[in-house]
């Protein structure tokens, strides 16, 4: 085992020179901080578009901000990437027109298809590596860019949607063994398949490639560095008292990032998960916070840790006598929504009938011939689909044989009258689901935080 901290920094905390500078006092602090994962420069103004979206938009000569109804040109997009990348260098006092003068011979590469967009878009963590390990050195430290071309990160060849090869265990493995007193600088979000191109990680994956250099050298902790305290106890928009969760098990944190809480791309916690590798939260503009730590195991001291929430969701629902005994009926039932594309969330049944939890803009397009196709295969007594739905879900493990929690959900909900739509519990049972009408989800999600976590915090 290595004694290495792997630390992914996101767009927010790689935006600027200032917030580099930041990133460079909080990798200062700590000699374990050998491992540094970087992202494309996030937004600036809130305003703004994103580097990344700007190379997308390169890639598909306009055709990226055209779909979004956005007049931004593929020429007006290489300007701003130009710019940004110009203006960093600029504001740390490096040396970087090199970096430029490539950086506008990548912006016209000779690809097409899926190569092209999958070059364009890595460009963002590409160059912001190698500029962030120039700035690192010009400050006095023992910093390098080590880029995924170079060290053999190696990637299957779906160029869009990239999956780690084994070998690149190994290949990122030695880096651990080259220059320990060396901070390792490594865009995130792409790799490298045999041929020597290059493929992205699906969006969002520069979470990925820190989580994956954390396994392959067992590094002691996977610290990923954003723009929020940690994973906070609900959404800080509806319920300003949120705080951050101190500690959560993988198993909990995947059930409120798969119900609306997004703090990272879940795929990355897999191989951490697996060596048993602690995953901090921590924000890069308040490194004292002490964040969210997510572990294989804690003790569960509290009933409900979290409550996350999905909008826009709706539900088909079935009628039909003796549904129950007709083998081959949910499988059928599902194997429709497959057939259209559409991905299902939950299921609950009953003797003579189910319902099925989506998406609702999964059904644009599609839902009447949907319908058809389940009242021709299935002859549904009844069917009817409800929509504009919030499924609001308390996680935590001391729910496991612990109904209280349920039960004074459903009571509080009922005293101030807030009707229930759906009502769900996870086979885990340590998180359950009510679906209430989206027109009183604020409400609903308020008092469940106050009868579930608030009032127990005492």
């Amino acid at each position: 085992m290595t004694n290495s901290v792997v630390c992914k920094f996101g767009g927010s905390s790689v935006a600027n020179a200032t917030q580099i500078e930041k990133v460079r006092r909080i990798v200062s602090d700590n000699p374990q901080r050998r491992f540094v994962v970087v992202s494309a420069p996030g937004r600036v103004q809130k305003n703004e578009e994103k580097i990344t979206d700007h190379l997308l938009n390169i890639a598909t000569r306009g055709q990226h901000f055209r779909d979004s109804r956005k007049s931004i040109s593929a020429t007006e997009s290489k300007q701003a990437v130009i710019d940004r990348f110009s203006g960093i260098i600029s504001d740390l006092e490096i040396e970087g027109k090199d970096l430029i003068e490539s950086l506008k011979t990548d912006l016209e590469p000779n690809l097409d298809g899926d190569k092209r967009i999958a070059f364009l878009a890595s460009r963002g963590e590409h160059y912001n590596a190698r500029i962030i390990a120039r700035y690192f050195q010009r400050k006095g430290m023992e910093a390098r860019a080590c880029l995924p071309e170079e060290f053999g990160f190696l990637v299957t060849d779906s160029y869009l949607d990239a999956k780690v090869e084994e070998p690149a265990y190994e290949n990122i493995a030695v880096l651990d063994q080259e220059e320990t007193n060396m901070v390792t600088v490594i865009p995130g979000f792409y790799g490298v398949t045999e041929a020597g191109e290059i493929a992205v990680f699906s969006r969002g994956g520069s979470d990925l490639t820190g989580g994956e250099i954390a396994y392959a050298i067992d590094g002691d902790k996977y610290e990923n560095w954003t723009d929020v305290s940690g994973v906070l106890e609900s959404d800080p928009r509806i319920i300003s008292a949120a705080r951050a969760i101190p500690r959560l098990t993988f198993k909990e944190i995947r059930l409120l990032s798969s119900k609306g809480v997004n703090v990272f791309h879940l795929d990355a916690m897999l191989n951490c998960r697996k060596r048993k590798i602690p995953i901090h939260v921590r924000n890069t503009n308040q490194p004292e916070a002490a964040g969210t730590q997510i572990l294989n195991e804690r003790v569960p001291e509290e009933g409900v840790v979290g409550i996350a929430r999905l909008d826009n969701m709706a539900y088909i629902y079935l009628e039909k006598d003796m549904l129950c005994e007709e083998v081959g009926f949910t499988a059928t039932l599902l194997t429709i929504f497959q057939n259209y594309g559409i991905n299902t969330y939950h299921y609950p049944t009953d003797k003579d009938d189910i319902a099925v939890l989506v998406k609702q803009d999964d059904l644009k397009g599609s839902i009447n011939d949907l319908r058809r196709a389940i009242e021709k295969q299935l002859k549904p007594d009844f069917m009817d689909v409800v929509y504009n739905l919030s499924v609001i879900t308390p996680v935590g493990l001391g729910l496991k044989r612990n109904s209280y929690p349920l039960v004074d959900a459903i009571n509080a909900l009922g005293e101030h009258h807030i009707p229930i739509e759906m009502i769900d519990q996870s086979p885990s049972q340590i998180c359950f689901h009510i679906g209430v009408s989206q027109a009183v989800a604020d409400d609903a999600l308020n008092i469940l935080y106050r009868v579930l976590i608030n009032d127990t915090r005492a």
